[in-house]
């Protein structure tokens, strides 16, 4: 949309002012995926703008700043598109998650599916097997390149080795019977055997290992069932996987008694091994943590940075799930997009937090379960419409967030643990989710040349320019 100068300018893009230090301030338009940082007058001077005053007596400095807006189009540009996406009728998937087991080999403290404590569960082959046929018959009849097949639980799942590797051997022959590609992964703590890990390694195309950094980190919250530290297993297991040049990730979780340690553990993480990355999460206040001393505080984000900081000086990649600058969504996970998990005893979860039909919000996130007439599953249509709505356009706290299009309304299975069956009102995670965000655009910025950042595809490589007097 073009505008003349008498009728001055006007805003073309969802806006957010993000307060720095020394009345400067992040000027973000997440949807343009670009940022600056500017003073009072400037943002006062958009303030304007929205507002819709009138410029006839504009200095050539304001001249030069609506030319860089406009540049921007955060002025005078066409409409932006919503990074909304929407999930109706029966669910087709073609990526599926087993929770193969509840059983575990170790007892961390902080465990948020507190296994060892509950009733143990192990699923049957059959019922993987009919997982497998579902995923594998949509993405045949959606013409999809290929399936995929996740391993996790509420345990551990080569706890349940016997049915791991044949549930594998059954997917790879269905893959080959459709003429499909197949993608299989697996959330594991390391405790492995140097036979688990050949398997793996010649198998799956990936995985990720609960790791917490310093040995004795890791060994004062991850012990075996006797007690003791299960460091030297799972670094054992990495090793392996480095040599072998197998692609995983570290999932690092930090307790409040750990926050002082955060830089340390990421440092010798990447000292040490070569993964692809490191996602440091504060541990839950579920399970065995309930009762624990909360971790999503001001501190963890202050660990965070000084993590994150020292990881770049050996090139790998720090993050944490509630930030992400590079992605625009309105889902933060598969919760809003018809995850298909099954449960040991085969029914649909669409959380991977709720594995069991024993979780306290079993009745919200279960949706499925197996249809004997079919041989595949009938869904609960109710359910599912309630969760595909909790995307982060139906969330009423999350509209005047800067990070809302990024963190996409956070998990849903957390909120409910904060605020009940009441409307999320917000969270401590939020403030994390907040400040690394203002990071990452920050990063960016500086990045960009340090006055502004704007993401350009390969097909739309404008040269931008503007003074320095222009934005400071």
């Amino acid at each position: 949309m073009s505008t003349s100068q008498n009728s001055g300018p006007t805003l073309s893009a969802e806006l957010f002012v993000i307060p720095l230090e020394e009345s400067k301030f992040i000027v973000y338009a997440p949807l343009r995926r670009v940022a600056f940082v500017a003073n009072a007058r400037i943002v006062n001077f958009l303030a304007d703008i929205k507002s819709g005053q009138c410029y006839n007596q504009r200095t050539e400095t304001d001249d030069g700043l609506v030319d860089f807006l406009r540049r921007l189009e955060i002025i005078d540009a066409g409409e932006e598109i919503l990074p909304i996406t929407t999930f109706k009728g029966i669910p087709s998937q073609t990526s599926l998650t087993l929770f193969l087991t509840t059983a575990c080999n170790l007892r961390c403290t902080y465990c948020y599916a507190a296994s060892g404590d509950t009733s143990t569960k192990i699923m049957g082959l059959e019922t993987a097997k009919r997982g497998i046929d579902f995923v594998a018959r949509n993405a045949a009849q959606r013409n999809a390149p290929g399936f995929e097949v996740n391993f996790h639980g509420g345990g551990e799942p080569t706890v349940n080795w016997r049915t791991l590797t044949d549930v594998m051997e059954y997917a790879q022959k269905t893959a080959t019977q459709f003429n499909l590609n197949l993608e299989a992964s697996l959330a594991t703590n390391g405790m492995l055997s140097g036979e688990q890990i050949a398997w793996i390694v010649a198998n799956l195309q990936g995985a990720s290992v609960s790791f917490d950094g310093l040995p004795a980190v890791h060994d004062k919250h991850r012990r075996m069932l006797g007690g003791k530290g299960s460091s030297e297993r799972v670094m054992n297991t990495i090793r392996h996987f480095d040599t072998a040049g197998f692609p995983y990730g570290i999932r690092m979780t930090v307790t409040a008694d750990q926050i002082p340690l955060i830089a340390d553990s990421v440092e010798f993480i990447c000292a040490s091994f070569n993964m692809q990355h490191i996602q440091v999460e504060p541990a839950y206040k579920l399970g065995r943590g309930s009762n624990a001393p909360a971790t999503e505080t001001q501190a963890f984000v202050a660990g965070f940075r000084e993590a994150r900081s020292r990881a770049q000086y050996y090139g790998k990649d720090v993050f944490f799930s509630g930030a992400r600058v590079g992605i625009l969504t309105n889902h933060f996970c598969g919760i809003s997009q018809d995850t298909f998990a099954l449960s040991p005893d085969g029914n649909v979860s669409s959380c991977f937090e709720v594995f069991s039909e024993e979780s306290r919000w079993a009745d919200i996130f279960f949706y499925g379960k197996p249809d004997e007439l079919s041989g595949g599953y009938r869904f609960d249509l109710k359910k599912l419409t309630h969760l595909r709505q909790q995307a982060v356009q139906n969330r009423e706290y999350c509209q005047g967030c800067f990070a809302k299009w990024t963190c996409a309304g956070d998990c849903y299975h957390k909120s409910l643990t904060v605020n009940g069956s009441l409307e999320f009102s917000g969270s401590d995670r939020c403030k994390i989710i907040r400040e690394i965000t203002k990071d990452e655009i920050l990063a960016k910025i500086a990045d960009s040349g340090g006055l502004f950042w704007q993401e350009q595809s390969d097909n739309d490589q404008k040269t931008i320019s503007v003074e320095k007097e222009v934005l400071l």
